[in-house]
């Protein structure tokens, strides 16, 4: 199957999400009432062209750089955490996705638009049959499965006699059950659900040693000249996600300073909140920290972006200092939603005051166990001291 279409730069990309706005910010009490975004909203990042910017251009993708998954994401996260956050998830299993035979890929991205999501937890277990695997498992926090075509599922194989073996393997959404368990604070319209495999054959080929997914060493014969596709698995999500950090530090200001003409501070004699030193303090703060976000995502995505079109292997401290990027991004733009936050007043407790819900949403992305600030902040750490990392996830 070979599909070419005119790839679009990355301001048309901005521009395209831009001319979804209307329609991104319209839905957003809906899915965060409903746990899932709405299929209007889903709809409008297809026509945007969210889901092909990992996607290879033989099957119509737009083979994004890293850059432009940094910028597109702190446009979206601008708009609505959990629109990102999908897009964002949605990114990284298709990128996974490129790690497949080519036959596999054939099939995964035959369908325009395709969406995939997926988790690297190996939360599965195979037993090999005539042709292929069955797959049982429960794998939790399944952002976009509601709107999902297929899912990548990291998985063990059994084999009698031997040591179990990773895998990672690509299942269509059909043969998945849904379990609406996304009951949560945070990212509520992720629709992060569980999904569910009984007895799920997979033919040999929809199965791939974990290793080659993360390395990633990739068994595509096509996508090994496509330099995007040489990035490590964990480095591919961290470019991912940076970028929606920062975008929800800029949503966070954007809360407080379309609320602040009006505004007053209670129990004091300021005759605006804008005249209060107070707010040239917090204002001035939060403006270096988002600045400092945007900082740590670009940098991820120039250093995978240099590594990817260079040729370059990666050493070990700048693996570590990707994550660490992100850590810190995260960390900053948690410090921006706090301070609006305690800026807004107590009206901002109000559920249609979207302050409240960028600090939950902010909290709920810093808490995954890739983006932990001071996790990530440790690990850099200890390489630095000359330390071998204590995680594969590099």
């Amino acid at each position: 199957m070979v599909t070419i279409t005119e790839t679009p730069t990355r301001e048309e990309i901005l521009r395209r999400v831009a001319k979804a706005e209307p329609v991104l910010r319209e839905h957003i009490a809906w899915s965060e009432e409903n746990r899932r975004l709405h299929e209007a909203t889903v709809e409008a990042m297809a026509e945007a062209g969210i889901f092909r910017m990992r996607v290879p251009k033989r099957y119509g993708g737009y083979e994004c750089d890293g850059a432009t998954l940094v910028e597109v994401g702190a446009a979206l996260g601008r708009i609505d955490g959990s629109v990102a956050w999908v897009a964002m998830v949605n990114w990284i299993p298709t990128y996974l996705v490129c790690m497949f035979p080519d036959e596999v890929q054939d099939e995964v991205f035959s369908t325009p638009d395709v969406r995939v999501c997926g988790t690297n937890a190996p939360k599965g277990t195979m037993v090999p049959v005539e042709g292929g695997y069955l797959l049982n498992g429960r794998w939790p926090f399944v952002s976009g499965a509601h709107h999902a075509h297929w899912m990548e599922a990291a998985a063990v194989i059994l084999r009698d006699g031997a040591e179990p073996e990773p895998v990672m393997t690509m299942v269509p959404m059909s043969d998945m059950e849904l379990v609406d368990d996304w009951h949560t604070t945070g990212l509520r319209g992720s629709g992060s659900i569980t999904t569910v495999a009984t007895d799920v054959f997979l033919p040999a080929e929809r199965v791939i040693p974990l290793g080659a997914a993360l390395g990633p060493d990739t068994l595509s014969e096509t996508n090994r000249n496509i330099p995007i596709y040489s990035t490590p698995a964990t480095l591919v999500a961290a470019v991912s996600g940076a970028g929606m950090l920062a975008g929800l530090a800029k949503a966070a200001w954007d809360s407080f300073f379309e609320r602040l003409p009006d505004r007053k501070i209670i129990y004091t004699e300021y005759p605006s909140q804008a005249e209060a030193p107070l707010t040239h303090l917090r204002v001035g703060s939060a403006a270096h920290k988002i600045d400092q976000a945007l900082f740590h995502a670009r940098r991820i995505a120039e250093v995978v972006d240099h590594k990817a079109f260079s040729g370059e292997a990666w050493t070990v401290e700048e693996r570590v200092r990707a994550r660490a990027d992100q850590g810190e991004a995260a960390r900053l733009a948690k410090e921006v939603a706090d301070i609006f936050q305690m800026a807004s007043g107590g009206t901002s407790i109000y559920s249609d005051v979207p302050i409240q819900r960028i600090v939950r949403d902010i909290t709920s992305a810093a808490l995954h166990g890739l983006v932990v600030p001071d996790v990530n902040t440790e690990l850099y750490g200890r390489v630095l001291c000359g330390l071998e990392p204590n995680t594969l996830y590099l």
